[in-house]
């Protein structure tokens, strides 16, 4: 007899459906075709090991068990429980009073018959709803993961018998319900640190701002103990809010992932990631013998915190280039090729060199002639040039930081920056993909920032004086219209409308070529700390 069970496997961030046919004949072997992985293959032992103990008979007769399509490896144990299924509604031990052409199964068996979480599941019921399945019954751990999708019924089940005993119409369960939008709506964005707790550093908490309502990469060079890593932390406390198809969005490669623990809800707030200089190019851009996303997919709609900039591989830095311009990376091996997002905001830190103390006010650097520049240069000049702000911290003098006065606190600055947001938003409406001014391509960039005749000047004159790229220019230029937003946004006279059609003034490009620190000539070549502008 021939029983089809349907259930997904994951190709990038992405599912795709997958029939498991099972026959029962006449003869004595199993065989299982389809291009299945080691732990595919491996299910025939956690099947038979579960069907028995859960009282029911392992039919002794030939069984064919065919993973379609063909074409498409299929991975993991997630296929224990569909197999199960049919083989047996396939050997008649379980009359289907329910259709199983309507319904997507999926999950791991344990040897005693339980059902055990799995990787995967919200792409898996997004690609069931969308190819009109009914319902899907997933392992009770993935199911409210899994019911974040609309118009499709989710059952969740701990054992092999619960299932059988829902198919076979025995036993009745409930479907779980999530109200999506309500859930999305009372999750607040709670935090455990916040900026108020800063002391001083008015300078690079501006400069944070002006980063998050842009959307900007930045790069911190400073010495050990000047609050790199503490501000760092606490910038997810002033980006805008997901939306919900972000948070859908990021929910959905962090379950690919398995970083969704289980009973895991929809993410409300955005992913920080700080992997260590360790890190291999692979975990950091995905991949693998068995493709999973990489650090920087799972920091997408959210942050990549890089500390010790240097201290990473030249080959890991090196990879970050293409996804920093395209904002999706694309993994391809001599087996597969996959697309994934990787939408992020970058920041870096670093020491200023080996010692730590380049420029420091009081303590003095012992590193020898050269090394500053040398210490420098393991990061590229196109890396560089692929980093928006570049802002020197210096220590916070005692003053500063015995004071017992509290800093300006997260929301206040977040509420700027969402204003900064909701004007680059109408900018942008007719745009695709477009949502904030560090996307701006050169199009936009000459559309919606048109520098002064004065501002052209100081521009040209910095430009040739300090020897910057063409990349460069069109990351001050973008800079300087993000700063122009958040100063439109402070002002209540001028309305979203205006302000997103309203100029590029002077004093917004000076604050912009500020942020350019590393591309001062003199850098790291004498202790002198003037600026150029």
């Amino acid at each position: 007899m021939l029983i089809k069970t349907y259930g997904a496997a994951v190709q990038g961030i992405d599912a795709i459906t997958v029939t498991i046919e099972a026959v029962v004949d006449q003869g004595m072997t199993f065989s299982m075709v389809g291009m299945a992985d080691t732990a595919v293959k491996e299910s025939y032992q956690r099947v038979i090991s579960a069907v028995t103990q859960r009282g029911y008979q392992w039919p002794r007769r030939r069984i064919v068990i065919n993973l379609s399509p063909a074409d498409v490896r299929k991975e993991g144990a997630a296929y224990d429980l569909p197999i199960a299924v049919a083989i047996l509604t396939a050997s008649e031990q379980v009359k289907c009073a329910r259709p199983l052409e309507s319904m997507m199964i999926m999950g791991e068996l344990s040897l005693d018959g339980s059902v055990l979480p799995i990787r995967g599941a919200l792409p898996m019921a997004i690609k069931a709803r969308e190819l009109g399945f009914k319902s899907m019954i997933v392992p009770r751990e993935n199911a409210h993961e899994a019911a974040v999708v609309n118009n499709l019924d989710v059952y969740g089940v701990s054992s092999l018998t619960e299932v059988m005993e829902f198919i076979s119409g025995l036993t009745q369960l409930d479907p779980v319900v999530v109200d999506t939008r309500r859930e999305f709506a009372m999750a607040a964005g709670t935090f455990d640190v916040d900026f108020s707790e800063v002391k001083g550093q008015e300078t690079v908490k501006r400069a944070f701002e002006v980063a998050c309502a842009g959307g900007h990469n930045i790069l911190l060079v400073g010495p050990p103990g000047s609050g790199k890593s503490m501000m760092a932390k606490r910038i997810p406390t002033i980006l805008p809010p997901l939306t919900l198809s972000e948070a859908l969005e990021t929910t959905k490669i962090h379950s690919v992932a398995g970083k969704l623990k289980g009973g895991a809800r929809l993410m409300t707030s955005r992913p920080y990631r700080a992997p260590h200089h360790t890190i291999s190019p692979v975990a950091l851009v995905g991949g693998g013998s068995n493709p999973r996303p990489g650090e920087i997919s799972l920091a997408h709609n959210g942050v990549l915190f890089l500390d010790e900039f240097p201290e990473f591989s030249r080959q890991v830095l090196e990879v970050m280039r293409q996804p920093l311009e395209d904002r999706h990376i694309s993994v391809s091996r001599a087996k597969y090729a996959i697309d994934y997002p990787a939408g992020f905001m970058l920041v870096a830190s670093m020491n200023p060199c080996p010692c730590g103390y380049y420029n420091h006010p009081t303590k003095e650097c012992t590193c020898a002639p050269g090394a500053v520049r040398r210490y420098l240069n393991r990061i590229s000049g196109p890396l560089l040039d692929r980093i928006d702000l570049q802002v020197e911290i210096f220590p916070v003098p005692f003053e500063a930081l015995s004071s017992s006065t509290a800093g300006e606190n997260s929301e206040t600055i977040r509420q700027r920056v969402i204003k900064a947001r909701e004007i680059q938003g109408i900018r942008f409406a007719a745009e695709h993909g477009i949502h904030c001014n560090a996307q701006m391509n050169h199009r936009l960039l000459n559309l919606h920032v048109r520098p002064d005749e004065a501002s052209t000047t100081l521009l040209r004159d910095t430009m040739i004086r300090l020897d910057m790229s063409a990349r460069a220019y069109d990351r001050i230029l973008k800079v300087s219209r993000t700063i122009a937003d958040l100063d439109y946004a402070s002002d209540p006279s001028i309305s979203a409308e205006r302000a997103a059609s309203s100029p590029v003034l002077i004093h917004h490009l000076r604050e912009a070529l500020a942020y350019r620190n590393l591309d001062r000539g003199n850098w790291g070549a004498t202790a002198d700390k003037s600026t150029p502008f």
